[in-house]
């Protein structure tokens, strides 16, 4: 649903927009009356009110234009909103559904020993599922309320880059392999929760969105001036041109809700984006040279910040 505040000003500009047609309206005439008198008698009139006209017309223009890109706004967050609830829904009812199952077929027949350890090794990864579901909802939350978990510190990156790719490859059922490292010494001036989420979430879309076969390159460079670079690349389909900065927005995923094969909730780039403006640093979504994959750079403050 559209909330009240994003109505509010296209509901004042259309009633400004109505108003402004009115007096147009009766001002044109007026000039169609005085034109019929003598135009010496009432030529300073008429040119003040050709003035004016102009200016209510130019007034109209714009408001239109205002009142198009407001509505298109509106409609696009109101589409993203749709697309969140499905996705939500679906990541939500999906793992409950076959946790049911699972209990149902436990309940009503006896099965053996290998079978039932499978059964709970499949719940115990549905309640994962719904664990990580709600933890990123709670996050998003949290990064948008600006309210931060620990102390600022000098956090080493390989160790934090390596820490989530394990869990990530864990959560996805994937070789460590997957992720190769090449990386320099770097310490960022940060919260440790922050930089783990950043690093879990840009980590987890690499994986995710590859394929079959995923292959995600890591690097860390540091060249000075008190800033560090991490650029993850994988090899997945990419993302177009166009799509590159919108992706950071809230609830935005390429498509639509109900055809995809992926879970998410359209969350995860908006929070590095947030966290990443918070550490005042910068991350942007580049091409591959070879036409395929995403190469995600992270730009953050080795030293810290001042206040």
């Amino acid at each position: 649903m559209i909330s009240r505040r994003s109505l509010s000003l296209p509901i004042i500009l259309g009633i400004t927009m109505i108003l402004i047609l009115v007096v147009l309206t009766a001002g044109w005439i007026s000039l169609s009356v005085l034109g019929m008198l003598e135009a010496g008698r009432f030529a300073g009139v008429y040119w003040v009110l050709l003035t004016v006209g102009t200016m209510f017309i130019a007034m109209l223009l714009v408001g239109v234009i205002l009142y198009l890109v407001l509505s298109i706004k509106a409609i696009n967050l109101n589409r993203q909103q749709s697309n969140f609830i499905d996705s939500v829904t679906h990541e939500l009812k999906s793992p409950i559904a076959s946790m049911k199952l699972y209990l149902q077929t436990l309940r009503r027949r006896q099965v053996d020993e290998a079978e039932r350890v499978g059964f709970y090794r499949y719940m115990l990864d549905d309640l994962e599922r719904l664990d990580q579901l709600i933890n990123q909802l709670l996050e998003a939350g949290r990064v948008e309320s600006g309210r931060s978990i620990g102390e600022v510190e000098a956090v080493d990156v390989e160790e934090v880059l390596r820490e989530c790719a394990a869990a990530v490859c864990k959560h996805h059922q994937v070789g460590p392999e997957v992720i190769h490292f090449c990386l320099e010494p770097c310490t960022v001036w940060a919260r440790r929760a922050d930089l783990v989420m950043i690093f879990r979430n840009v980590l987890d879309n690499a994986v995710k969105y590859t394929g079959e076969f995923p292959e995600v390159v890591v690097e860390s460079r540091c060249p000075g001036g008190g800033r560090a670079f991490i650029r993850i690349t994988d090899n997945g389909p990419g993302i177009p041109p166009r799509m590159r900065r919108k992706v950071f927005g809230r609830f935005v995923r390429l498509g639509w809700e109900l055809e995809r094969e992926k879970p998410g909730t359209g969350l995860g780039l908006h929070i590095v984006q947030t966290l990443v403006r918070q550490l005042r640093g910068r991350v942007r979504i580049l091409g591959r040279p070879s036409g395929r994959g995403t190469i995600l750079e992270l730009e953050l403050p080795e030293n810290r910040p001042e206040s």
